[in-house]
């Protein structure tokens, strides 16, 4: 049995008045989210799908958890670096190490003035992440709340 497909269009045959849509790449970026092809289509704001409860609840726990993991982290590198800084001291006082306080003095404050020099030339990526941070937060007031207390409730415990 032989079926007829429908005649297609080529090139040749396609006429002037064919339009073609322009498509603006910021617009559609700001329309069409990351988290939207990560997550799919039904992805948002929190604050569309879940109460208030429900935000509080889950920005509280995981603030919490970050908050303790922060501390433990915290308290481990504060450890190594004091204990560092402690044997360095102990090995100065028994004359196994020599330091030159005036060379250590001078690369320090070469080191400020390097560091003054970047801070004022702030990448714009660095103000691009704090914009769409700022935007996420204002999006997402309830959960951020929530998380920023448990974080502090973390840290404390």
């Amino acid at each position: 049995m032989l079926t007829s497909s429908p005649p297609r269009k080529t090139l040749e045959h396609e006429s002037d008045d064919d339009s073609y849509e322009v498509l603006d790449l910021t617009e559609y970026a700001r329309r069409h989210h990351w988290w939207n092809r990560v997550f799919g289509r039904n992805s948002g704001p929190i604050v569309e799908k879940y109460s208030v409860a429900t935000q509080i609840v889950m920005g509280g726990v995981t603030g919490w958890c970050a908050g303790f993991l922060f501390q433990k982290v915290g308290k481990l590198a504060a450890t190594a670096v004091g204990g560092g800084f402690l044997l360095l001291q102990i090995a100065s006082h028994s004359g196994y190490v020599q330091v030159d306080w005036k060379r250590v003095e001078k690369d320090v404050n070469k080191a400020k003035k390097q560091l003054k020099k970047r801070a004022n030339k702030a990448a714009p990526e660095i103000n691009t992440l704090i914009e769409e941070s700022t935007e996420f937060i204002k999006q997402n007031i309830v959960v951020s709340s929530g998380f920023v207390g448990g974080f502090l409730l973390g840290l404390a415990s």
